[in-house]
C-alpha cells in the first residue's frame, strides 16, 4: 500500500541519490562559482529538466525497455560519456590558462540551461537510479496516480537540489575562493571529469 511512509522513503533515497557529488552537482558548483549565480541557476534548471525526463522514462516503463536494450543503452552511455570527456577538456583547458581572476569574468559566454539539458539527457544511468529509487516505495500493484505522484515529488526534490547549489556556490565567498585557486580547481574537475567518461564508455563495451 502507497502512504506518506513509502512516499518519504522515494523522496530520502532520491535526495542522497541526486544530492551527492557526481557529474551533474560538480558541474553547477563549478559554473556557479566561476560565472555566478544566474549561470549557475540556469545550469541548475537544464539539469533539473533533463532529469525530470528520465524520471518520466522511468516511471512509464520505458525505463525497463532501455535498459534490456543493451544496444540504445550502449549508445548512450557512448554519447554521454564523449560529453563528460568534452567538459574535462573545457576544465582542463581552463586550467591550464594563466587568467587574472582577481576580478570576476565579464564574459557572459557561459555554460547555461542548455548545457545543463544536455549533461543529463546524455546519462543514461539516471533512469536506472530512477528506476531503483522508485522501487523503494512502489510495490506491483501501485497505481499510476501513485507513480506520478512520487515521480512529481522527486522532479521537484530535484530542481531544488540544483538550485540550492547554484545559490550555496554563488556567494561572494565562494566565488572569492574559486578566483584564487581557480586552476587547483579546474583541473581537479577535469579529472573527475575525465574518469566519469572513460568509466561511462568502458561500461558500454561491457556485456550486461
Amino acid at each position: 500500500m502507497f502512504d506518506l511512509t513509502s512516499l518519504l522513503t522515494i523522496a530520502i533515497a532520491f535526495f542522497i541519490a541526486a544530492a551527492s557529488p557526481g557529474p551533474a552537482t560538480l558541474a553547477v558548483a563549478t559554473i556557479s562559482m566561476h560565472s555566478g549565480r544566474k549561470s549557475g541557476l540556469l545550469f541548475g534548471a537544464g539539469l533539473a529538466l533533463g532529469l525530470a525526463f528520465w524520471g518520466l522514462v522511468a516511471a512509464t516503463g520505458l525505463g525497463a525497455i532501455l535498459q534490456a536494450s543493451s544496444y540504445a543503452l550502449s549508445v548512450l552511455k557512448l554519447v554521454g560519456g564523449a560529453y563528460l570527456l568534452w567538459l574535462a577538456w573545457m576544465s582542463a583547458r581552463s586550467a591550464m590558462v594563466k587568467a587574472d581572476m582577481s576580478v570576476p569574468p565579464k564574459s557572459t559566454r557561459h555554460p547555461g540551461f542548455r548545457h545543463g539539458l544536455v549533461l543529463n539527457l546524455s546519462n543514461p544511468k539516471a533512469v536506472i537510479a530512477w528506476m531503483a529509487v522508485l522501487a523503494l516505495g512502489l510495490d506491483d500493484g501501485g497505481s499510476a496516480a501513485q507513480v506520478m505522484l512520487a515521480t512529481g515529488t522527486c522532479m521537484v526534490l530535484g530542481l531544488a537540489i540544483y538550485m540550492l547549489y547554484a545559490l550555496v556556490f554563488s556567494t561572494s565567498g565562494a566565488m572569492a575562493l574559486y578566483r584564487k585557486t581557480r586552476r587547483w580547481i579546474d583541473g581537479a574537475v577535469a579529472g573527475l571529469f575525465a574518469a566519469a567518461g572513460i568509466g561511462l564508455i568502458r561500461s558500454a563495451f561491457v556485456k550486461q
